[in-house]
């Protein structure tokens, strides 16, 4: 019997994402390191050794523990036989099986993210996705303020009218995990200008209407906002496939068994497409606005 059906597992449903959000608690250090020693491949294995800091390595393990683990329960395929080959941008993904994908589920697409002890995984089947999780508590206001300089002209000019302070830092951090999550969805990390796709947000949350870049015209994705714990905001992009998306299935802890669900969510239509230049279009200076200065921040833009 194979794990999937062994752990009663099934791969996600026509037009199905899964996102299973998991902090580093939920599974202790040594049981991480000892499903590390099993499960991890050689890439994997020598990458974890490079941390010099423990709390960034045991960040490691938990985070490809888990993907190796949610993988073996949607592929049926043993966590240590998952063969995983990665993009020359460095984006990962699953070697499909010897025949291919099976016609009724299609390729197999996951996206990783970590930030601060918690880690957030996407999976859908016919579909790109991506997936990004950052801490509020971790990032300081002034970081914020150089990081918002790297969106588009109109993001930048709606943020000047919000009052420094928690909701101005929410708001810029919402952007930043919704650029994150489309860019990795796309397969282009580092290579993606921040300033070349915009959103506008809705102020009760969610993304009212989107600016995609000019190398993805029809730009028909979902794009969600989730805070499945105070302060850990989490944004996922769901490429419109063949099928409508239908359902995100939210999952929360280490998936010891699958049956974990937290929440269903029926996300509706893709969001709704800007003319290009609403929000890119270069703008005069802000009046009053200070001059851009980087400051340091824990927030990297992500490789894949």
């Amino acid at each position: 019997m194979n794990a999937q059906a062994a752990a009663g597992a099934r791969p996600p449903a026509d037009g199905e994402v899964r996102l299973w959000v998991c902090a580093n608690d939920d599974l202790g250090p040594g049981t991480a390191t000892a499903l590390a020693g099993q499960w991890l491949d050689e890439h994997e294995q020598a990458t974890a050794d490079r941390f010099i800091f423990e709390r960034d390595r045991r960040q490691y393990l938990v985070a490809h523990v888990l993907v190796r683990r949610l993988l073996s329960l949607e592929t049926g395929i043993p966590e240590a036989l998952v063969e995983l080959r990665r993009s020359d941008r460095g984006r990962p993904s699953v070697r499909p099986p010897d025949g291919g994908w099976p016609a009724a589920e299609g390729p197999l697409d996951f996206n990783l993210s970590h930030a601060h002890g918690y880690n957030a995984i996407a999976v859908g089947r016919g579909r790109r996705v991506g997936v990004d999780v950052e801490r509020l508590d971790r990032v300081n206001s002034r970081a914020l303020a150089g990081i918002a300089e790297s969106f588009t002209p109109g993001e930048r000019g709606r943020l000047a009218r919000i009052p420094a302070g928690e909701v101005y830092d929410r708001t810029v951090l919402r952007l930043w995990t919704l650029k994150e999550a489309y860019a990795k969805a796309r397969g282009l990390g580092l290579g993606l200008p921040f300033d070349s796709f915009g959103f506008v947000l809705s102020e009760n949350g969610g993304v009212a209407a989107f600016e995609p870049p000019a190398d993805d015209p029809s730009g028909s994705w979902w794009l969600l906002e989730l805070e499945p714990e105070p302060g850990v905001l989490v944004s996922l992009a769901v490429e419109d496939g063949a099928t409508p998306m239908t359902a995100l299935r939210l999952h929360a802890g280490f998936p010891w068994r699958p049956s974990a669900l937290r929440a269903s969510l029926h996300p509706g239509n893709p969001v709704p497409l800007l003319a290009p230049g609403t929000l890119s279009a270069a703008a005069l200076p802000i009046a009053g606005a200070a001059p851009h200065r980087t400051h340091h921040t824990e927030l990297q833009r992500s490789v894949a």
